[in-house]
């Protein structure tokens, strides 16, 4: 897909180039520190230098300093780059202090950090400054306002820096009665339907996004074609290009047709043989690291209220069966004795002390492998909901139900990409995200997740 291709070699080269200037970094403090002398020359010094810089580009991937929507922001990019070089540091200290071979050499460190503050706050700015003056790779013109539409006009606005795409503005589905204030940046309305070949030339146009739920039969089809055919144009559902900048489905705009014809969505059994497979291991291995924690969790969760260290509770897993679902307790033992089964809320009352610090830390989650170890869940995929929930949100949601084809996640690509949420609406975004993940889920993806859900504990967003 042309935006993800987009963020991703635009990442990628953000990333070669900060490694260059960081190996670069410690040879000029290596030359001034102590000047060329063996083994800190040649390979002997690119080596250590390399593995010095990708220490501390994982603490910057941590820090969010690969992800480009936080360029334009330079007061919180600088506190970025110097906390995660601090944290970078503080794990090269220990790294040499168990393997002192791979020292660089003393006291070069401290010179190298500055250096490396000057130069990838420098790059930064000139990938901005860069991305200004090359101008957008894409120019999109949307037919239609659906909401889902202003939506991914926000998007794209927000992260134009980091897609290279232009929103043009849009064209109504009716005659305007007069102006009116844009409901998004770029949103603007700049003609109707039978305006399309004009604005494409004047604008440049390199893609048409049309939203099927306002343009129905209303389209100039024939010269729609003549753009197509004559001048390259791109043609798309807004549903396609909506999933391929925002990383979700717009239920909105979902018909069963996209759903049966859309790629993805399927199911090979060698993949699910190696999904399952790599959900015992990940799960043993959380259960062996894990379990002196766990031991420590249960005494504080005994320890600062009344009752028992495990909460059990039916979820519903896949295809719509329930099981038992095992967690630390966070709340009262008798958090739903007057109101029966009720979504947690932020501040929520019935929440320990502990128990909040249990959720900002996801400790509560740890019980929970022992439930992909028994098949119940997977190591990712959707959270599992409470069967009393599912039961109002499938009735008021389209495609709420086909969240159950795969089995329920410990952690998913919806609580890496949407904040903590307990109404409709945020289980409408959750399930966008979720039906993304479903049509293209793979290993890959699954490691993704997994390296995201360590960031978002880590960084503690989210409860």
């Amino acid at each position: 897909m042309a935006g993800v291709l987009s963020v991703g070699w635009r990442r990628a080269l953000l990333m070669v180039v900060d490694h260059g200037a960081m190996v670069g970094a410690f040879a000029a403090a290596t030359h001034l520190r102590i000047g060329l002398e063996p083994p800190l020359t040649g390979l002997g010094l690119i080596w250590r230098a390399s593995l010095a810089a990708l220490v501390l580009q994982v603490c910057m991937h941590y820090s969010d300093l690969y992800d480009l929507r936080t360029l334009h922001d330079r007061p919180k990019l600088t506190v970025a780059l110097l906390r995660s070089l601090g944290v970078g540091s503080v794990l090269l200290a220990v790294v040499y202090y168990w393997l002192p071979q791979l020292i660089v050499g003393r006291g070069i460190l401290l010179i190298a950090a500055i250096f490396i503050v000057v130069l990838l706050w420098t790059d930064r700015v000139l990938f901005l400054w860069l991305s200004a003056r090359i101008g957008p790779e894409e120019r999109l013109l949307i037919v239609g306002r659906s909401s889902a539409a202003i939506e991914l006009a926000r998007e794209l606005h927000e992260r134009r820096h980091e897609l290279g795409v232009e929103l043009v503005g849009f064209v109504d589905t009716r005659v305007p009665s007069g102006p009116e204030t844009p409901t998004a940046p770029g949103m603007e309305r700049i003609g109707t339907i039978e305006d399309i070949p004009q604005l494409a030339a004047r604008y440049q146009v390199g893609r048409v996004v049309v939203s099927l739920v306002n343009a129905r039969g209303q389209l100039p089809m024939e010269a729609m074609l003549e753009m197509k055919l004559r001048s390259g144009i791109r043609f798309d559902h807004l549903a396609s290009v909506y999933e391929e900048y925002t990383g979700k489905i717009a239920v909105e705009n979902l018909r069963p047709s996209w759903l049966i014809f859309s790629e993805g969505f399927r199911k090979n059994p060698l993949s699910l043989t190696f999904k399952r497979g790599f959900d015992i291991l990940f799960s043993l291995v959380g259960l062996l690291l894990t379990f002196p924690i766990m031991g420590i969790v249960a005494l504080g969760v005994r320890w600062s209220s009344p009752g028992p260290a495990l909460y059990h509770q039916q979820r519903v897993g896949l295809n719509g069966k329930l099981f038992t679902v095992h967690k630390f307790r966070s709340m009262r033992q008798d958090a739903e004795k007057a109101t029966g089964a009720v979504w947690a809320t932020q501040g929520d009352t019935r929440v320990t002390p502990f128990g909040r610090f249990l959720r900002r830390t996801r400790l509560d989650e740890l019980p929970q492998f022992w439930n992909v170890i028994r098949g119940d869940m997977s190591f990712v995929g959707p959270r599992p909901e409470r069967p009393e929930f599912v039961a109002d949100l499938t009735t008021q949601i389209p495609f709420y139900g086909e969240r159950h084809v795969v089995r329920p996640g410990l952690t998913g690509w919806a609580q890496v990409r949407h904040a903590y949420g307990s109404t409709v609406e945020d289980a409408l975004q959750k399930l966008q995200y979720d039906l993304f993940y479903i049509k293209h889920m793979s290993i890959a993806l699954d490691l993704f997740v997994v390296l995201e859900t360590i960031k978002t504990v880590l960084v503690r967003r989210g409860s």
